[in-house]
């Protein structure tokens, strides 16, 4: 037997969307994107970036995570990383859309596939991401990379701190707002020392690590594979649920200051 369905007339639809009469007239809220571009330090597993867009950002803007883990200036751009990002900050109904961009941990030396060269390559490649950034009307805000948590007699190793130098350059050679999250992020964990910053980590020292690493591949072309697969462990780079939050937080922080306009969409 055929079900007959009621219907509203199209006019009378939107009339039940109406405010009432009578009522003050409203204003259209047009939202904002916030893009997070960057490595696994930032990334949704192993870094500060879940904490920020869930607890750091109101209902008014769009906070999208695209950093991945393994990815340096270099090879998130050659993998099509980068694309995917393009595409969401091209993407119409925004009021403004800001990309945080933050790199260095994989850009260093050593890494097959992903290391750049810090005098010419690195601060090219972010060069390049500012002007694409705003080639398609977002606004770039450069990030120093989040400190590593090692020490040595007694003290803190900021191996990163060329790679946040380098970044501090451009970002005043381009007239981009920058939230240097090594300084800050180095000067509260040395600070705190060894025993307080092991809390960070995201399983306690001397825990077995879960989740298998991505194995290595010999290859002339570029690595476009998964070159850090999410796994748990022990280390003094990435960060568990606590260290989410705190470096999250100083990262709201930071961007409260760089970006003043920013901050009716930031929760403190």
């Amino acid at each position: 037997m055929a079900t007959i369905l009621a219907t509203v007339p199209l006019e009378a639809a939107f009339a039940q969307m109406a405010p009432p009469p009578g009522s003050p007239p409203v204003r259209m809220i047009q939202p904002s994107k916030i893009i997070l571009v960057g490595d696994s330090t930032a990334a949704v597993i192993g870094g500060w970036g879940p904490s920020f867009c869930a607890y750091h950002v109101t209902s008014f803007a769009a906070c999208l995570n695209l950093a991945r883990g393994g990815r340096s200036s270099g090879n998130y751009r050659w993998e099509g990383s980068w694309a995917v990002a393009l595409g969401e900050m091209k993407a119409p109904g925004y009021r403004n859309t800001w990309v945080l961009i933050q790199f260095g941990h994989n850009d260093q030396p050593g890494k097959p596939g992903r290391s750049t060269d810090l005098v010419t390559g690195y601060p090219a490649n972010l060069r390049r991401y500012v002007e694409e950034a705003r080639s398609v009307g977002a606004k770039p805000i450069l990030v120093t990379p989040l400190t590593r948590r090692t020490f040595k007699n007694g003290h803190l190793v900021n191996d990163l701190a060329p790679w946040a130098e380098a970044t501090r350059r451009v970002a005043a050679e381009l007239h981009v707002p920058l939230l240097d999250l090594n300084a800050d992020s180095a000067a509260a964990v040395e600070a705190m020392g060894t025993p307080a910053s092991e809390r960070f980590a995201q399983l306690p020292r001397g825990s077995q690590p879960t989740g298998q690493a991505a194995p290595a591949t010999a290859s002339t072309e570029v690595q476009v594979e998964p070159l850090a697969v999410p796994k748990l462990s022990y280390d003094d780079t990435h960060l568990g649920t606590e260290g989410a939050n705190y470096f999250a937080r100083m990262v709201t922080q930071e961007l409260a200051t760089a970006v003043p306009e920013m901050r009716g969409l930031l929760v403190p």
